[in-house]
């Protein structure tokens, strides 16, 4: 097995590999695992598909991790590996960590992670333990060093910036008003500043259906 084959079966799922790595001992790894596979949504295609997903289709909540949870269920199961879902706990899978260990993610000037591919947007799905090591790339640059941090004074209400903690009682409570239309409808403003999150694609509706989430709301 390599991670060309298995990027090429999580594709055909609506899903990418955004990161990989093989956990020391205090990783917070199964038992046994040699490699950790990270995925997130292959955007812009992931959302057709998952609007076309059973999941999306009946009215139980939390559609989006009940599709998750199904399509990397499988997948592990046909490499041998054990599926881990971010909000599965407690405990919870230490996904942060481990994005960072992965050399595809980084600290960004406000706090959130960014990756070198999805920028800003980076979201992780689920991963996957498997038994054996699998042959790793390289760690690429950090897309931050060569840019002009935009992301800093994105936000309309300071809510984000550098070297500060993130005042989620302030973006909530933006994001819930009319003068936070622009970040309630089309995502997060900080966010979609990021040079490489532009290249995500990310339709309306599905930044739409995350922020409904993060307020609390159904998200369809």
């Amino acid at each position: 097995m390599t991670l060309a084959a298995i990027e090429a079966a999580a594709l055909a799922e609506g899903l990418r590999l955004r990161g990989a790595l093989h956990p020391d001992a205090d990783a917070g790894a199964p038992e046994g695992c040699r490699t950790l596979l990270l995925f997130g949504p292959d955007e812009p295609e992931f959302w057709a598909r998952f609007k076309a997903s059973p999941e999306y289709a009946d009215p139980a909540p939390h559609p989006l991790d009940r599709w998750s949870k199904r399509v990397l269920t499988g997948l592990a199961a046909a490499w041998g590996g054990q599926a881990i879902f971010p909000y599965d706990g407690p405990p919870y899978a230490p996904f942060l960590r481990w994005a960072t260990a992965s050399g595809a993610c980084w600290s960004s000037p406000v706090g959130l992670l960014v990756h070198e591919a999805a920028g800003l947007l980076i979201s992780y799905r689920g991963a996957v333990a498997l038994p054996e090591p699998l042959e790793l790339p390289e760690a690429g640059p950090r897309p931050c060093d060569a840019c002009t941090a935009p992301c800093e004074t994105a936000c309309p209400v300071g809510a984000m910036g550098r070297n500060q903690a993130y005042d989620v009682a302030a973006c909530r409570a933006h994001v819930s008003s009319e003068a936070g239309r622009a970040c309630r409808e089309r995502g997060c403003l900080v966010r979609r500043a990021c040079p490489v999150s532009e290249t995500m694609g990310r339709a309306p509706e599905q930044a739409a259906f995350h922020m409904a989430a993060f307020l609390g709301r159904d998200g369809r």
